[in-house]
C-alpha cells in the first residue's frame, strides 16, 4: 500500500532569509520570504515555523496565502536576531495544478549572516537559502 502513495517532490520553490533596512524604524531587518520561481501559481500555501535548539523552542507561527503567483515572492515573517541562533524550520505545503506538495526548509543555527549571501531567485537580490 505505501508504495502507491505517489509523494511530488518539490521544485522551483525557496525560502529565503534578507536583509532589509526597514526606513521607518531605522534598523536592518531579518525577514522570511518564499519564493515561487514556476511558471504555475501556487496555491493555499500553508507555511509552518518554528524555532528551535537542544534546550529552545519558539512559538509555532502558521501563515497562509491564498495564491503565490508564478515567477513571485511573499513576505512570510520578520525574524528576530535571537532566533537566528537557533535552528529554523519551515513546512511549507501547498497545491499546484490541483496536486498538493509539502517541503520542510531548515535553515542551520548560526547559518543565517551576510558571509552567507547568495543570489536568490526571482527576487533579485542577495539573502540566504534554505537547505
Amino acid at each position: 500500500m505505501k508504495k502507491d502513495i505517489v509523494v511530488p517532490k518539490v521544485k522551483d520553490v525557496y525560502m529565503a532569509i534578507v536583509l532589509e533596512h526597514n526606513e521607518i524604524h531605522k534598523t536592518n531587518d531579518w525577514n522570511a520570504y518564499i519564493i515561487n520561481d514556476k511558471d504555475e501559481p501556487l496555491e493555499m500555501v500553508l507555511i509552518i515555523s518554528t524555532g528551535y535548539s537542544s534546550d529552545k523552542v519558539t512559538s509555532t507561527m502558521r501563515h497562509k496565502l491564498e495564491i503565490l503567483p508564478p515567477k513571485s515572492y511573499a513576505k512570510i515573517e520578520w525574524m528576530q536576531e535571537e532566533v537566528l541562533k537557533l535552528n529554523n524550520q519551515f513546512k511549507v505545503t501547498f497545491f499546484e495544478n490541483n496536486k498538493m506538495f509539502e517541503k520542510t526548509f531548515d535553515f542551520q543555527r548560526n547559518s543565517i549572516h551576510e558571509k552567507a549571501f547568495q543570489p536568490l531567485p526571482v527576487m533579485n537580490l542577495k539573502g540566504v537559502l534554505a537547505k
